[in-house]
């Protein structure tokens, strides 16, 4: 991966995707007590299960690949530049059910160093 950029700065955010064949890839990009900015990076077949955040909203925006994203009561197709927002305490998740590698910026706010212990 190569390094992160001085912020603030351009930058191409698909040059740090990291793929792991075991599970899913996470990279940070940017973060601070007020937001993370971060890629999830799936190959075909990789999923994050459902899950909630409380007290935090998530965005995700697809940059490549398809897939779906994962909400309690259903589930729908991502697209390169669709974006989703999860609030906060609403169950989401994403599936790579396509066959490239699926690529998507995650931006949590607050960003986790704020949580609580």
């Amino acid at each position: 991966m190569p390094d992160l950029p001085d912020h603030p700065n351009t930058f191409r955010p698909e040059k740090f995707a990291v793929f792991k064949p075991e599970k899913m890839g996470k990279s940070t990009i940017f973060e601070s007590d007020r937001m993370l900015v971060g890629l999830n990076s799936f190959m075909p077949g990789q999923e994050h299960g459902l899950h909630a955040h409380e007290g935090m909203d998530k965005v995700y925006h697809v940059l490549s690949g398809r897939g779906r994203f994962l909400l309690e009561d259903r589930e729908l197709a991502m697209e390169p530049g669709l974006m989703l927002v999860a609030p906060s305490g609403i169950p989401h998740g994403i599936r790579n059910d396509g066959d490239e590698n699926l690529i998507v910026i995650a931006i949590l706010a607050p960003g986790p160093s704020a949580s609580p212990k």
